[in-house]
């Protein structure tokens, strides 16, 4: 018996070596697996970084993804214009993506939209007006950096933040500004307090989103509700989505997103409608009757301005 237990411990250390070696291979191997991932957004397209046990560090696929991720900040940098874009044409329609899910409401209060993007008083309204009271914080909606800080026109004390995907958010109309240009900014973070400045009926935040200067209508990319969540983690962006003159200032647009190219031209089907001209009609009444641009259905049935409708003409109505 006694010499069968010096046999197996001989044995056993024998193969220690062995063991010791497997081993340390099967950790490395464990260390080689990802826990979990980091979502970012590069060059307009979302990256999954794997996040690995070790030392909980970010591994990044392609060494490149980063630095290209981060040339939005260096892009048309400028802290002294309102919009360094001016000269700049979009091709529409173009991607937008995000690596968050919800954005932070900008007010600690309730969100009330109490005019929206639109046509409005014979003049675009590039944004949405959020009710405040004067002196109520204003908050940065994503993560970003701080590209303008100044007076601007109609607009009173402005703070724009240029975020990872692009996007520029503009906040009017504050009495104040707590942050400076270049300075990194968290979502939620605190960048100024509300106010009446510039050409403002009474307090509120004058909230705009711009992307290479021009604005799009913010209710297209979030919902302003209590879970103020982001539409959709990747979208496409068409011409209407960036013409306040196909929306009205008085009520909320229908919202239908284009996640794949293929919605655009699916749903642009779907929604084309045949409307007969009855007796009096006349571009705008059809137009303010249908929630639309006279110019978009000018565009779409190839019609003038000034055109002359005839009783039972058949008009495309998207």
């Amino acid at each position: 018996m006694f010499l069968i237990k010096k046999r197996l411990i001989f044995c056993f250390l024998m193969f220690l070596p062995f063991l010791m070696v497997v081993a340390q291979e099967v950790n490395k191997q464990t260390e080689n697996l990802p826990v979990d991932y980091k979502k970012i957004v590069a060059q307009g397209e979302i990256v999954c970084l794997p996040i690995y046990s070790n030392n909980n560090t970010y591994h990044f696929p392609n060494e490149n993804v980063l630095s290209e991720n981060l040339e939005v900040y260096s892009i048309k940098w400028d802290n002294q214009q309102f919009n360094p874009y001016w000269n700049e044409h979009l091709t529409f329609p173009f991607q937008l993506a995000f690596q968050d899910s919800d954005f932070s409401p900008p007010v600690d209060c309730k969100m009330v939209v109490t005019s929206r993007y639109g046509w409005r008083r014979g003049r675009p309204h590039q944004g949405i007006d959020i009710d405040l009271r004067v002196g109520d914080s204003v908050k940065s909606i994503l993560e970003g950096k701080i590209r303008y800080v100044g007076y601007h026109g109609g607009y009173g004390n402005t703070v724009i933040v240029r975020h990872y995907n692009g996007l520029e958010t503009v906040y009017a109309h504050l009495s104040k500004s707590l942050i400076k240009e270049n300075e990194d900014v968290k979502k939620g973070q605190v960048i100024g307090i509300g106010g009446v400045t510039g050409n403002a009926r009474g307090s509120h935040l004058h909230l705009e989103v711009r992307y290479q200067g021009k604005s799009i209508n913010p209710e297209y990319l979030f919902e302003f509700a209590n879970d103020a969540k982001i539409r959709s983690d990747i979208l496409f962006v068409t011409k209407k989505w960036m013409t306040p003159k196909y929306h009205k200032s008085t009520r909320m647009s229908k919202i239908v997103i284009y996640k794949t190219m293929e919605d655009i031209t699916r749903i642009a089907e779907e929604q084309k409608k045949i409307y007969t001209v009855r007796k009096g009609d006349t571009l705008h009444r059809i137009a303010n009757k249908h929630g639309m641009a006279v110019s978009e259905i000018c565009e779409t049935n190839s019609l003038k301005y000034n055109s002359v409708l005839k009783i039972g003409q058949q008009i495309i109505i998207n």
